[in-house]
């Protein structure tokens, strides 16, 4: 593993408060393209679960995944107030990043 490549944090979503999906990837706008997509037959497309509410960056990928295993073992209320804190209109960010 690369320890140098960049690394992202994501939180999607469904519809607002609804279901939740976090994940880790070094490329952010494919790996939130191929949710969108449904390009495997995953827990996002079985709940349609396709707008990105929020993301972080990290300086390498490894520090992304450490971070992404503090939030997914953080109470649900917790992983809410992350998106609201850049994201209170819970709008799709994808259009943003791309």
């Amino acid at each position: 593993m690369n320890n140098s490549k960049h690394g992202y944090v994501y939180i999607l979503f469904n519809k607002r408060n609804g279901t939740l999906y976090t994940g880790v990837t070094s490329n952010l706008i494919k790996r939130v393209y191929e949710h969108k997509t449904k390009v495997s037959g995953s827990f996002t497309s079985k709940y349609e679960i396709d707008k990105l509410g929020y993301y972080e960056t990290h300086s390498t990928i490894l520090t992304a995944i450490e971070r992404e295993k503090q939030i997914k073992k953080s109470p649900r209320k917790m992983k809410l107030a992350l998106i609201e804190s850049i994201n209170p209109e819970w709008i799709d960010l994808y259009n943003k990043i791309i």
